[in-house]
C-alpha cells in the first residue's frame, strides 16, 4: 500500500526519533540501579525525542505551527498545525516496560486530519488521514464488531493515588468491572487509541487527558469506522481533555455507563497538570 506524501512524512520523523529512544530505553534497566537514578535520564530521552522529531517536520512542512508536550506552542502559518507527544508511556519507559509509544497528530484549520502512532519496541506503525482508511503497517483496520458489553475488553487509564480524578475514576471502574468483559489499564493512552481502531480493545475511556495523548488516536479511530465522544457526550474531546471510545454499539453502552457511575467531571477537575499514564 502507497502511503500518502503527509503519512510518509510523519512516518520517517517517528521512525527517526525513535532509533535514540529505543537506544536509550536499552539503558534504563541498568540505570535503574545507579546513583543518578533514571527518572532524569526518561526526562532526557523525552525531550532529545522531541528535538528530533521537531526538526524532521518543520523540514518537511516548513511553517508549520506545534503543539508539543515539552516545547509547548509554536506558532506557525496558522492553517497547520502538529500535535506532538515524543514518549507517550513514560512511566512504562521508566521501568522498562516495553510499551510505549511516538504520537504525531496533524490538525488543519482546526480539524484533525491525520495521525501516526509508532509502537518502536513492537515495529508497529499506526497511521490514518482524513477519507484514506486507518492502517496498522499495511494492513487495513476496522473497529471490533462486538456488541455486548459482557464479551467486550475495555481499556481505560487511572490516575495514581492522590492525583486529581482518582476517586472519581475508582467509581467509573467498580462499574464498568461489574458490567463488562474484563478491564486493561496499559499506561499508554495514544496505543490505547490505536488498539480500540485495531480492534484490539473493544473500547476506551479515560479523563485528565492532554491533546497530544489524543490527537493521532482519534483520526485512527474515526477512520477505522469506530467512534469518539468526550466524557459528556460531546466532540471537543481536545479542550475537555477526555475521551470514550468504541464502536457506534458500544460507544453509547459505555457512555451510559460513565454517566451513571459519576456526573461529567468540571472542567478544571478533568486536566490534571499531567496525563495519568503518561
Amino acid at each position: 500500500m502507497a502511503r500518502s506524501a503527509i503519512i510518509t512524512v510523519m512516518a520517517k520523523a517517528a521512525e527517526k526519533a525513535a532509533i535514540r529512544l529505543v537506544r536509550d530505553f536499552g539503558e534504563v534497566e541498568k540505570l535503574q540501579v545507579s546513583r543518578k537514578g533514571v527518572a532524569d535520564f526518561v526526562s532526557q530521552a523525552d525531550i532529545k525525542a522531541e528535538e528530533t522529531l521537531r526538526q524532521e517536520l518543520e523540514k518537511a512542512r516548513p511553517g508549520y505551527g506545534f503543539l508539543l508536550e515539552e516545547g509547548g506552542e509554536v506558532k506557525g502559518d496558522g492553517v497547520n498545525r502538529w500535535i506532538v507527544d515524543p514518549l507517550d508511556g513514560t512511566v512504562n519507559f521508566l521501568h522498562g516496560l516495553p510499551h510505549f509509544a511516538i504520537s504525531i497528530g496533524l490538525e488543519r484549520e482546526g480539524e484533525l486530519i491525520a495521525g501516526v502512532i509508532y509502537d518502536p519496541v513492537k515495529h508497529e506503525m499506526f497511521h490514518a488521514e482524513k477519507g484514506g482508511g486507518a492502517f496498522l503497517n499495511d494492513f487495513r483496520l476496522r473497529v471490533s464488531a462486538r456488541r455486548d458489553l459482557p464479551a467486550a475488553m475495555i481499556g481505560c487509564g487511572l490516575p495514581a493515588a492522590g492525583q486529581p480524578g482518582h476517586e472519581r475514576a475508582l467509581k467509573q471502574l467498580a462499574v464498568m468491572m461489574a458490567q463488562t468483559g474484563g478491564v486493561r489499564r496499559m499506561g499508554a493512552p495514544s496505543l490505547n487509541l490505536a488498539y480500540v481502531a485495531a480492534g484490539r480493545l473493544d473500547g476506551y475511556w479515560e479523563e485528565g487527558l492532554h491533546p497530544w495523548n489524543l490527537a493521532a488516536g482519534l483520526v485512527l479511530i474515526k477512520e477505522a469506522g469506530g467512534y469518539t465522544s468526550d466524557a459528556t457526550g460531546g466532540t471537543r474531546m481536545l479542550d475537555t481533555r477526555s475521551v470514550v471510545a468504541a464502536n457506534d454499539s458500544l460507544h453509547h453502552k459505555l457512555s451510559q455507563l460513565l454517566r451513571k457511575a459519576t456526573p461529567p467531571a468540571p472542567r478544571a477537575a478533568a486536566a490534571p497538570a499531567a496525563a495519568p499514564d503518561a
